[in-house]
């Protein structure tokens, strides 16, 4: 389908991933960096079905070689065969087409690789960490977990973002992007010991920079002795 997508194409291939085509139906700046795009799905969610923190595979052109991006399902509707992505825009290929997104455009995808499993037991607290590009996954995860409350480290600043945190159960701490995500990884450091200590069955989400994401990986697993099947992280997106 479309243009060769070099070995990523190929490896995806032979693990069965399934290729779509979206069209564009509209677009709108939720802030000047953050835009939210919509389309038809051209059939994909009657063939796959939908989870909570799905994600589908976008190729982009970047000066003649393809370029994959993964992006979170905003309000997907099965039945009429519509979704939204979201956008936190910055330099490279992904974002220059979401800004000049319009009607009638389409896009290739891919889907595999996504997948969710609702921990068990419920979870007692959930403890996520992400920033603007992984803020649909989180909303969509507040949703799934139902009513437990939440801690959510979040690098940047919600000003203006489409955040669907419920203030009465969830709990979200602003902490700036500085160092290369070094902060946010030294404020987790930080308060997440004593947070876990009190929580007998937690859940620990986190998806940020995948150099962040490998750090505090690591802390939760190694130190803090959270099971594997009690959290979930997954890097987003690497800095150059």
């Amino acid at each position: 389908m479309g243009q060769g997508r070099g070995w990523e194409g190929a490896v995806l291939k032979l693990l069965r991933a399934k290729d779509f085509r979206f069209t564009v139906t509209g677009a709108e700046d939720v802030t000047a960096a953050y835009r939210r795009v919509h389309f038809a799905d051209g059939g994909m969610l009657a063939a796959t079905g939908v989870h909570p923190t799905m994600w589908v595979r976008l190729w982009f052109d970047n000066a003649g070689r393809p370029h994959q991006r993964a992006y979170t399902l905003v309000d997907p509707d099965p039945a009429a065969g519509t979704f939204s992505l979201e956008f936190a825009l910055h330099e490279g290929c992904a974002s220059d087409w979401a800004r000049t997104a319009k009607p009638g455009d389409t896009i290739e995808a891919t889907v595999q690789g996504t997948g969710f499993e609702e921990p068990s037991p419920a979870p007692s607290h959930v403890f996520a960490v992400g920033d603007p590009a992984s803020l649909p996954a989180i909303n969509s995860l507040l949703g799934a977990l139902g009513s437990a409350p939440a801690t959510v480290w979040f690098e940047g600043t919600l000003d203006g973002l489409p955040c669907r945190a419920d203030p009465e159960r969830h709990e979200v701490r602003e902490v700036p992007r500085q160092e290369a995500g070094a902060a946010l990884v030294e404020r987790v450091r930080a308060d997440l010991p004593e947070l876990l200590r009190a929580s007998p069955d937690p859940y620990v989400w986190i998806s940020c920079d995948t150099t962040t994401t490998r750090a505090l990986s690591a802390f939760v697993r190694k130190e803090l002795g959270v099971p594997k099947q009690r959290m979930h992280a997954l890097g987003y997106w690497r800095a150059s």
